[in-house]
């Protein structure tokens, strides 16, 4: 089974995706969506196209966002939500189910602590897909919330069943 990971932003949206078969896990890919165009709406259909590719290139069977924090400059969290919609968008336009998680639920998950720094997040990252080429710090979180949601679906006992569903 595939799973996608998104971390969401305007300028540079992360994408990474790993293999799960049972209790290991693999990387596939990963890379950074860069939005371009001179305005929001054409910077918000940039980043459509190019996650719709990623989708359409390594075929997820599960994906995961993580959610949006607000913070004191309102206008740069309402864009962040705005580019976050294109991140959970293309993945239910391809009928892929999503899981969103909360920045310090994935730190948790994936370094063992919920106010982990990035570059703990990337050596994490590291150690569980050993191996791998993280195109960035937003590749690096991308991953991280694919690993965060991979645990969830293993605890849960869906991976099992998706794992049926994606003919493994």
């Amino acid at each position: 089974m595939r799973v996608l990971g998104i971390d969401p932003g305007l300028r540079n949206m992360g994408w990474g995706i790993i293999a799960v078969d049972g209790p290991r896990m693999s990387h596939v890919a990963n890379g950074i969506c860069r939005s371009e165009g001179d305005d929001l709406a054409a910077r918000l259909l940039s980043l459509h196209i190019q996650l719709t590719d990623v989708i359409r290139t390594h075929a997820p069977d599960a994906a995961a966002v993580e959610q949006t924090f607000v913070n004191k400059d309102g206008a740069g969290t309402l864009k962040l939500g705005q580019a976050r919609g294109i991140a959970m968008l293309v993945p239910a336009q391809a009928g892929i189910a999503i899981g969103e998680y909360a920045p310090n639920a994935v730190k948790k998950a994936v370094v063992g602590v919920g106010h982990a720094e990035k570059h703990q997040i990337e050596h994490m990252v590291k150690l569980q897909l050993p191996g791998v080429q993280i195109a960035g710090a937003d590749a690096a979180d991308a991953l991280a919330i694919a690993i965060c949601h991979s645990f969830h679906l293993q605890s849960s006992g869906t991976l099992a069943k998706a794992l049926a569903r994606a003919g493994a």
